[in-house]
């Protein structure tokens, strides 16, 4: 019995350690699986990307571009192009086996994109084309620029160069036409270059001259032509030039230079946004490729607007200090009344009389609701000041100043520096007392000669007179100083409340 239970206990030893062994071989084995397991993913997927399916092959070369297995296959194919470069510059060995075949049907995708690609450019040049068709085919493939140019940029280069030659050309062409045909549908008796601010008039007078039957007071006219200013009619449709002569419509200049200039903001926004979206531009580079297709263009726009003449002019020569004439005031409810060509006026060759006109016209034509009133009402506000300023200067320009620099002396506590100045303050004194009557009345002519709008004239004299009280106000202020209380002349100032009552005179009641 002994001996049995000794055996027994001997066999279940080795079992035990049999079990162990077993244990430490399943553990090995599981390691050794998941190892494999993940070299298999790893490999799979690399051979996945390394083989070149038949079904692309037959696609790149065989379907045309335009089917929707095309490009699908073409980002497959893209995919393979950027891990095959990846590859090669790990150095990995197994690139080599494919790199000929992606190679391949890259040069073939390429040649097919590019011809596809150019011949939709080439459509845009036939006559009567409507460019925005083959241009929304483009953007369905946007993906082919994308793949030129990430893989043969020098086609890309070749694309985009050719887009932008074929676009400058048609808009500048269709420009050009579309504003010769709008002339057509204008009024007969309109401005033309011998009406303009910069041009001398130097017709020969003679037995044999052609005398000029046009009326300037017609021909600069406003009547209502700035209704076109409205919101329904500034962002109405354009004009067709061809239907307006079947019905003999006629239009004023304004309506055809809101129609030429809204079709151009159209096509330059859907330009802008087909440049920014197919050949994946933005910033600096969108805006320099639009000048480039839109430049000329714009630079045509540019030198028919009549303002280029007030450039160039001398205003010397054509400006006169008495603008009553009929040619310079109704040449500026012209300017003004053509969509926003004041911008182009520099105001370097204007004098504060010209910008007033301008200003004033702006704001008679201008609706009341519209979020420009508001801002030309600062600047006419701004300009009247100034001008304000420069016509009291002339007769009183010695009391203002004097005010002026004595005021700034009496905040900072330094009048004294001013009390051996008894004989300038002599003459201020006995000068105002004894011109300043004559020169309230020349000033308000020269107003009224200056705005024919007696509106504005008024305005600008009332508001001159006010300004001028406001002056001798501080002159009586500044004289009750105890700095200048011992001066004998003060005696001779005039009195303020007698000096208002004897300026409302002056005021002209229209």
């Amino acid at each position: 019995m002994e001996g049995m239970l000794s055996g027994f206990q001997s066999d279940l030893s080795s079992i035990s350690s049999e079990i162990q062994t077993l244990q430490q071989q399943s553990v090995s084995m599981n390691v050794r699986l998941k190892n494999r397991q993940a070299v298999r993913s790893h490999l799979s997927q690399l051979v996945d990307e390394l083989v070149v399916p038949g079904a692309m092959i037959s696609t790149i070369l065989d379907s045309p571009v335009t089917e929707q297995e095309f490009l699908e296959q073409l980002h497959e194919l893209n995919t393979k192009i950027n891990f095959a470069k990846e590859l090669s510059f790990r150095e990995t060995l197994a690139c080599s086996d494919i790199q000929d075949i992606v190679d391949r049907l890259k040069l073939k995708a390429v040649s097919k994109i590019r011809e596809f690609i150019l011949q939709k450019i080439y459509s845009f040049r036939k006559p009567m084309t409507n460019y925005q068709i083959p241009q929304n085919t483009l953007l369905k493939y946007r993906f082919f620029y994308q793949f030129l140019l990430a893989n043969e940029r020098t086609v890309a280069k070749e694309i985009r160069d050719e887009y932008v030659d074929t676009m400058s050309k048609i808009y500048y062409s269709y420009f050009k036409s579309y504003s010769g045909r709008l002339l057509k549908v204008q009024y007969e008796e309109v401005a033309d270059k011998d009406d303009l601010m910069g041009v001398e008039d130097t017709a020969k007078k003679g037995f044999f001259s052609k005398p000029s039957l046009k009326s300037r007071n017609t021909i600069f006219t406003l009547g209502q032509r700035g209704a076109i200013l409205s919101p329904a009619e500034l962002e109405g449709p354009i004009l067709v030039p061809h239907t307006a002569q079947r019905g003999d419509s006629r239009y004023p200049y304004e309506t055809l230079f809101r129609s030429q200039h809204y079709a151009l903001l159209d096509n330059g926004c859907r330009e802008y946004l087909f440049l920014s979206d197919f050949f994946m531009v933005a910033g600096n580079s969108a805006l320099d490729l639009f000048n480039s297709i839109m430049g000329k263009t714009l630079s045509m726009f540019l030198v028919r607007t009549s303002c280029q003449s007030g450039r160039l002019s001398s205003p010397a020569e054509t400006f006169v200090w008495s603008i009553q004439t009929t040619f310079i005031i109704r040449l500026c409810h012209k300017q003004i009344s053509d969509f926003g060509s004041i911008l182009f006026v520099e105001k370097k060759s204007l004098t504060s009389v010209w910008l007033l006109v301008f200003l004033c016209c702006v704001q008679e034509r201008a609706a009341d609701d519209s979020k420009e009133v508001e801002g030309f009402q600062q600047l006419l506000l701004a300009r009247t000041q100034e001008f304000i300023e420069e016509i009291l200067s002339p007769p009183f320009g010695g009391m203002i100043a004097f005010v002026k620099e004595a005021e700034a002396l009496m905040e900072k506590g330094q009048l004294d520096r001013l009390k051996n100045d008894e004989a300038r303050i002599t003459q201020l004194v006995r000068g105002f007392s004894s011109t300043w009557k004559q020169s309230v009345e020349a000033m308000s002519q020269d107003v009224m000669r200056s705005f024919t709008n007696f509106k504005n004239g008024t305005s600008i004299i009332q508001g001159a007179l006010t300004q001028l009280i406001q002056y001798y106000h501080g002159f009586h202020k500044v004289l009750n100083q105890p700095t200048f209380r011992s001066l004998a002349v003060r005696s001779e100032l005039i009195n303020l409340h007698h000096l208002m009552v004897e300026v409302k005179k002056h005021k002209p009641n229209f």
